[in-house]
């Protein structure tokens, strides 16, 4: 027999627990939790643009009731960037009335990132666009002088992103882009030319069709000269070459996404700013080779472990260039391959040291 046993009725109720007062929640709010809602009424919308922490997505695209809405972050979101060409899921409101904000609580899976670095030294990288599946490069004849090295960094960072290049060569009313394009002999390019008074619109437009593209090019080349006669309402601001440096003008401060309209299909103008560099310190170095296809088609004549580099023993991308196999763009193809592989083999040499 317990002790219990030996209590009364109205002993025992002095020990009931539900006699036991508990002190309230001063504050009346319910504990914290890191559980997050699931968002099950979340529409799904493309970014347009970003602007100091605004973002505007397009919501309903392609049906009647499209319209563009101005979007914040969820603060759970706030360690993730969010780019251009992400396909955002947005609550709140979003009926896109003038001084309304939805919120963008989620991203769906990217199908490619395009992505570059301040140098190929660099590891914090900074994502140009998201889900785009072709790049188009702009590049001057002339005005500012093309620079066939920038142009292999594009190439680089597409293939490593899983996007596909094209070329478009600007004012060559200017100067014969013959010597440039001798460079990239052998790649599988598309090149266009592009003059004042001659704009193939009609064939760059074409291969616009039903796809992403992303405009990359140094300041100056006319790019947004382009992007605004593809996508009249565009409205681009657009700038001149320093007589001076030789250099051109930023003129597109933000990267935007502009819808083409064209006239088998629509597709989507990713216009980004003009840069001086393409840092790929983020780049696999497995992968700069295959950016120089043609290249890539000899280095399966190399031996086991071959390098590429100036030293390197029985180099059949070498050998080739030196035989004169590889046309006259071979050798400065070679030195750009060479150049980029000796940058990031002195990356992993300080990485392992």
């Amino acid at each position: 027999m317990s002790w219990l046993d030996d209590l009364d009725d109205d002993e025992e109720s002095d020990f009931d627990e539900a006699d036991i007062r508990m002190r309230p929640n001063p504050k009346a709010n319910r504990p914290r939790t890191k559980r997050r809602p699931a968002h099950s009424d979340a529409q799904i919308a493309r970014v347009l643009g970003v602007d100091r922490g605004r973002y505007t997505v397009l919501l309903d695209e392609d049906q009647p009731e499209e319209r563009t809405v101005l979007a914040v972050r969820a603060r759970e979101l706030r360690k993730m960037p969010i780019v251009t060409g992400d396909r955002a899921r947005v609550v709140g409101d979003a009926s896109g009335d003038e001084g309304t904000l939805a919120r963008i609580v989620g991203i769906e899976e990217r199908t490619s990132l395009l992505r570059r670095s301040a140098d190929d030294t660099d590891q914090v990288e900074r994502v140009v666009v998201a889900n785009a599946d072709q790049m188009l490069v702009v590049v001057a004849a002339a005005d500012p002088e093309p620079r066939p090295r920038l142009v292999d960094r594009y190439l680089v960072a597409a293939l490593d992103a899983g996007i596909r290049p094209l070329l478009v060569v600007t004012k060559t009313d200017i100067a014969d882009p013959g010597a440039f394009l001798a460079h990239f002999e052998g790649l599988d390019l598309v090149v266009f030319t592009s003059g004042r008074d001659e704009m193939p619109l009609e064939r760059i437009g074409a291969a616009l069709e039903g796809h992403a593209t992303v405009f990359v090019g140094h300041s100056g080349v006319g790019k947004s000269t382009l992007v605004n006669a593809l996508v009249p309402d565009a409205r681009r601001a657009t700038g001149h070459v320093n007589v001076v440096t030789g250099r051109g003008r930023h003129t597109s401060s933000s990267t935007v996404s502009l819808r083409y309209r064209g006239a088998g299909g629509n597709g989507w103008v990713i216009d980004t700013p003009g840069v001086r560099s393409f840092g790929l310190g983020h780049v696999d170095p497995a992968n700069i080779l295959r950016a120089f296809t043609d290249l890539a088609e000899v280095a399966e004549e190399c031996p086991r472990g071959c390098t590429h580099l100036p030293d390197a023993p029985d180099c059949a991308i070498v050998e080739a260039v030196e035989e004169g196999r590889l046309g006259p763009g071979g050798p400065a193809r070679l030195d750009s391959l060479q150049r980029l592989l000796e940058t990031f083999a002195e990356k992993s040499h300080k990485s392992g040291a």
